[in-house]
């Protein structure tokens, strides 16, 4: 399980997320400093950890790199819950207080996501909903690509 992203972690690779491309630091650097000051040495160091911890891959262009996801926020957010989950002492309790949080839109999704799982065999008949579509499409970066943590526990970076 991957260790939660730090505060300036997290806004590094929401941009690249976002992106869905490779980037450089500039192109970070550039998009923070909307935000925040920010140096590009720091950005450039917050980069090169998450290259360090297998969240990002990078390819040499010149003297700079271009850096690009190796897996989904989506698969990010799930090892998350999972790794929550798993730490409960009664995890069907947790999974009903988890649900009665959820807004009805996300309570729609897990129905979605549910049927997605079971596979077409054991789904009724009807129209999905939008987020079902998008979860059924993964986004280029988003196929077989190894979890971070995965390459980790094999003692890989």
């Amino acid at each position: 399980m991957p260790r939660p992203l730090g505060e300036l972690e997290d806004a590094v690779m929401s941009r690249v997320w976002k992106w869905n491309r490779p980037v450089t630091v500039r192109e970070v650097l550039e998009d923070l400093q909307k935000e925040r000051s920010i140096a590009y040495t720091t950005v450039m160091t917050v980069l090169d950890n998450l290259h360090q911890k297998g969240w990002v891959r990078r390819e040499a262009e010149g003297r700079a790199y271009r850096y690009e996801a190796v897996s989904t926020r989506a698969a990010y957010a799930a090892a998350l819950m999972n790794d929550a989950w798993s730490q409960s002492d009664n995890p069907a309790a947790a999974l009903v207080a988890f649900f009665g949080m959820m807004s009805e839109e996300q309570r729609q999704s897990l129905s979605d996501a549910v049927r997605i799982v079971q596979g077409p065999e054991t789904q009724e008949p009807t129209e999905p909903s939008e987020s079902a579509e998008r979860a059924e499409r993964p986004e280029r970066g988003e196929g077989p690509e190894e979890n971070p943590a995965s390459a980790q526990d094999r003692g890989g970076r």
